[in-house]
């Protein structure tokens, strides 16, 4: 398997995310990839009634968003989720987004972690969250891990 088919999110560009340049802000570009992330929490359980419940939820550790190509107002874009690892507190999941033609715009490569909002300290995934994981990490397990995850930031020098 090499692509997820649906994506976990779908977005269109409003004016609001357009920048100086005339294409999307860079700010927007992370707006979308957390509403992913809010969207991931709810394929796997935890939604706003789960987190009321439990009082568990998962906080992003760490991102790493790489730039492609410019979007541009009125453009839908979609975003799709590969699971890359996870433990028994954190998911290392990547996103891409893409426009309508299939083009990659932009990826977010993240480090969330399951969290007990009562202590504010990292918290293992409840067994119904666990067994979701464990589902989506056997669906994506096969896929090739993108060029782009593990990146660092750096001047290349000769």
């Amino acid at each position: 398997m090499s692509k997820i088919e649906n994506p976990l999110l779908t977005e269109t560009v409003g004016e609001n995310f357009i920048d100086y340049n005339g294409h999307m802000t860079d700010s927007a570009y992370a707006v979308i990839f957390s509403k992913a992330v809010d969207q991931l929490m709810v394929e796997i359980g935890i939604d706003e009634g789960f987190r009321e419940k439990t009082n568990y939820s998962i906080y992003t550790l760490e991102t790493h968003l790489c730039y492609l190509q410019e979007a541009h107002e009125g453009q839908i874009v979609s975003v799709h989720l590969q699971l890359l690892d996870y433990d028994t507190k954190r998911l290392h999941v990547f996103f891409i987004m893409e426009n309508d033609r299939g083009e990659r715009l932009a990826t977010s490569e993240q480090m969330l972690m399951g969290m007990n909002m009562s202590t504010g300290r990292p918290a293992p995934f409840p067994d119904e969250i666990k067994e979701k994981i464990i589902e989506l990490h056997e669906a994506h397990i096969e896929m090739e891990v993108p060029k782009e995850a593990g990146r660092k930031i750096a001047i290349r020098r000769k």
